[in-house]
């Protein structure tokens, strides 16, 4: 980090030097005055009268010389450590440096906080409402500062004799919610009213793919019920909310869905009680992001097949196997970027792809069990943003990863995590968050 830092800092005061001297260039300042060493006087009266060779020094006399405070004016020291506090969000068509011009910077002082900052964070990536915090000193220099990004994380920057930057992500405060609501005419109309997060309407479209029908099952007058979480920074809400719970209830058939929280790897739907589908993801509590079959392609633009599922998550989540195996690839592929093929047992595969990096203990033709770590989420090869896509091949061909029994039937049935909780006790968490709401 310090390499970075200090790479960065050496190329923008270069960049602000060679700014400086054409602005001196400009102002056309008079070689003398540059040749001229700047003094710190006492300020002394004008002479009352002059004579023929010039004006007349002023004579003070000796008592009222010695008599002046020593500490009239502070010290190099003093002034240093006086600071005053400048803060503002980034609006819109705004970089750092007009940020830090309009706290009153100077050229060297804006690279020395723009090289520190861009060190960990991509100051191309700026956008309104980040939010920047400066500590400035009496002689216009930054002795702190702080520029907070998205989802609350700061990059924080501090100036002395060893200058260090570091990357501190909020301290959140994990809420439980739950509301409810009846579909008159679309899922989302319907959350929107009740105001619950709209976002979940794709959490159930794709949970459901390949199991249940929303657009043919809904006719309207169906009730549905909802727990979700959302981090807190404060009165802030951080990052989008996560779908816990669903009960959807059709009138003659009623549906639920329990999702997995960070410590499992399992979703479960249940069917008038009886549970009818699990799968286990490679991803511990992500939400499905891309469902499989025919789709728009974000990037090429034209509806193709999706062989997969995709994960949202975080760069540098872990991926986990689904299921036992011998790793049959590992490496570049085109379109999939940096990925890993698992063979398992009845000519069946699994890929796990656009990875920032793959498990160095791992290498090709080893047997792993399911759970083993075998990457981290990146966004390689044809990806717009950072995600897992999760593909199932049986005898070569891709099935649907949720609702394709094949990989479930050749594992022993034991979630390689703890499995979620029972269907009585979601329901019972459910309740008394609406009575909670209630009362």
């Amino acid at each position: 980090m310090r390499l970075r830092y200090w790479t960065a800092l050496i190329v923008t005061v270069c960049v602000a030097a060679t700014l400086s001297f054409r602005e001196a260039r400009q102002t056309q300042v008079p070689v003398d005055a540059l040749l001229t060493p700047s003094i710190d006087a006492p300020d002394i009266a004008p002479p009352a009268d002059t004579g023929p060779d010039g004006p007349e020094p002023a004579e003070q006399p000796a008592e009222a010389l010695a008599e002046e405070p020593q500490d009239a004016r502070p010290s190099d020291a003093e002034v240093s450590t006086e600071v005053s506090n400048w803060s503002r969000a980034v609006e819109p068509g705004e970089n750092l440096d007009v940020l830090l011009a309009d706290a009153g910077l100077d050229a060297v002082a804006r690279a020395e906080v723009s090289g520190a900052i861009g060190s960990e964070f991509d100051l191309r990536r700026l956008k309104p409402g980040h939010t920047l915090a400066l500590e400035i000193t009496a002689d216009g220099r930054a002795k702190n500062a702080t520029l907070e990004v998205d989802d609350g994380v700061n990059i924080h920057a501090a100036f002395g004799a060893e200058p260090s930057v570091r990357v501190a992500p909020p301290t959140l405060e994990s809420i439980r919610q739950a509301g409810e609501t009846e579909i008159e005419n679309s899922i989302y109309a319907a959350l929107e009213d009740a105001g619950i997060p709209t976002r979940f309407a794709t959490d159930l479209e794709l949970v459901f793919a390949g199991t249940l029908d929303l657009r043919r099952a809904l006719v309207g007058g169906e009730r549905m019920r909802i727990a979700w979480r959302e981090n807190r920074l404060g009165d802030r809400v951080i990052g989008e909310p996560t779908i816990d719970f669903a009960e959807l209830d059709l009138g003659e058939e009623r549906y639920e869905v329990i999702w997995p929280e960070d410590g499992s790897s399992r979703t479960s739907i249940f069917k008038d009680d009886d549970l009818i589908l699990t799968f286990d993801q490679p991803i511990r509590g992500a939400r499905l992001s891309s469902a499989f079959g025919p789709r728009k392609h974000p990037i090429h633009g034209y509806v193709r097949m999706h062989s997969g599922v995709d994960f949202a998550a975080e760069l540098g989540a872990t991926v986990h196997a689904t299921q036992a195996g011998r790793i049959s690839f590992m490496g570049q592929k085109s379109g999939y970027g940096l990925m890993v093929e698992i063979e398992h047992a009845q000519d069946i595969k699994t890929i796990y792809a656009h990875l920032s990096a793959v498990n160095e203990t791992l290498q090709v033709g080893q047997r792993i069990p399911a759970g083993q770590k075998i990457g981290d989420v990146g966004s390689t090869g044809t990806s717009t943003a950072p995600h897992l896509h999760y593909e199932v091949l049986v005898e070569g061909s891709p099935v649907p990863p949720l609702t394709d029994t094949h990989l479930s039937r050749i594992g022993d049935g034991t979630p390689h995590v703890d499995s979620p909780i029972s269907i009585d006790a979601a329901r019972d968490q459910l309740a008394a968050l609406l009575a909670a709401a209630d009362g």
